[in-house]
């Protein structure tokens, strides 16, 4: 379990790493010249196009290649794996997930740290807890959902806390559900 949240987690730093990044581009971009030794070897396969290339791609090139030089072999080898199953997403869901990014990065901080601590506790609930949580949520109809959420973002935290108790504890067995 705690190695599916660290992949989980290490995947969304790579994958914000190299394709999202916040940084505005200098004009000029990066000259091939100017990279690093380590740099110029993880991206040879650019080396013939890279003064063709737009400035903020060379920006988030070269910072990618910073990380990928820093990782040990079996980060690099997940990281590959990872990069391997984004490629193979349909165009649409990789949009999906570029906007939903787009959407988490304009969130204020505060919102930004509930979502990671929220997802940190789905994350602790057990396959089957979250598969429920899961069923429930595709189960309810947009209204409910955004109802669900309006709820829960003006809830004070000791409020949350109350509700996350008492679905934790409290939840009615399927054979003993009151309706």
């Amino acid at each position: 379990m705690k190695a599916k949240y660290m992949i989980a987690r290490f995947i969304t730093a790579i994958v914000a790493t190299l394709l999202f990044s916040a940084a505005v581009a200098d004009e000029e971009g990066v000259a091939w010249s100017n990279l690093s030794v380590e740099q110029q070897q993880v991206l040879g396969r650019f080396a013939d196009s890279w003064d063709t290339m737009p400035a903020d791609r060379q920006q988030r090139l070269s910072r990618g290649a910073d990380h990928w030089s820093g990782m040990t072999p079996r980060q690099r080898e997940l990281a590959q794996m990872r990069f391997t199953r984004w490629r193979e997403l349909p165009d649409d869901r990789r949009r999906q997930i570029r906007e939903r990014w787009q959407d988490f990065s304009d969130l204020p901080p505060e919102e930004k740290r509930r979502i990671r601590e929220n997802f940190e506790r789905y994350r602790e609930l057990s396959p089957e807890q979250q598969q429920q949580l899961r069923d429930r949520f595709h189960n309810m109809t947009p209204e409910q959902r955004q109802h669900l959420r309006d709820r829960y973002r003006h809830m004070t935290p000791e409020q949350r806390q109350r509700m996350r108790d008492r679905a934790t504890h409290d939840r009615p067995r399927t054979t003993d559900r009151r309706d």
